[in-house]
């Protein structure tokens, strides 16, 4: 239920970075800027169907003095599925071989067993089964990636809801000029029923008494 725009570029290759050591490790600050724009199409209303979010694959070659290349590690990430600044670290791993002589191999001429399809590094994008067995697949850990991720989202329904509060704002207002109005017109009433009082009581008063009080 996601699709990209027919420009927008899925895949990409960074540029050779060197590494420098910090403690024991060491580091390469690849500084490797990219945008992606996805958009999602709710396909089912039913509230037990969550979508699934789009996933990052990744995979991290070497490259020495000799230009001899080696896959250094695989690995996969789940984009946030919130808004705002995301700094997340994912372990890579990478296929290895039985035997002293693919070791040997690797150091000496370069290469390395590689994936066919790098969506094995999460679920294949073959599966189709419920249970995924990855038994006599061998790998080894061989470090981590780092991601900066500025994530911004835009949605129909942040502008319906800011709409239903501009609704539930001027029907308040609306209710507060009602208020005013029904207390304006309490008043009003209770001035003509003291009027109505006072009128009722005069016409019961003796006519004499009324007229003396006039002339007075």
């Amino acid at each position: 239920e996601w699709s990209s725009p027919v420009f927008q570029q899925l895949s990409g290759v960074t540029q050779t970075c060197a590494t420098k050591t910090v403690g024991w490790d060491k580091v390469a600050h690849f500084c490797y800027p990219f945008t992606l724009d996805m958009f999602f199409t709710q396909g089912d209303e039913s509230e037990d169907s969550l979508p699934q979010w789009p996933v990052l694959y990744f995979e991290v070659l070497s490259l020495d003095f000799w230009q001899r290349y080696r896959v250094e590690g695989y690995g996969s990430l789940v984009l946030p599925a919130s808004p705002g600044l995301h700094m997340l670290t994912t372990p890579t791993w990478r296929p290895v071989e039985l035997g002293t002589v693919a070791e040997l191999r690797r150091f000496f001429i370069g290469g390395s067993p590689e994936l066919e399809d790098i969506t094995y590094a999460r679920i294949p994008s073959t599966f189709k089964g419920e249970r995924l067995s990855r038994f006599g697949f061998r790998t080894e850990t061989t470090g981590s990636v780092t991601f900066r991720l500025y994530c911004l989202q835009q949605s129909k329904a942040f502008l319906e809801t800011s709409a239903l509060r501009q609704r539930m704002q001027s029907v308040l207002d609306r209710l507060g000029g009602f208020s005013q109005q029904s207390s304006v017109y309490g008043v009003l009433e209770a001035f003509q029923r003291a009027r109505r009082r006072m009128q009722e009581a005069r016409q019961s008063l003796p006519q004499d008494l009324i007229s003396t009080s006039a002339s007075s």
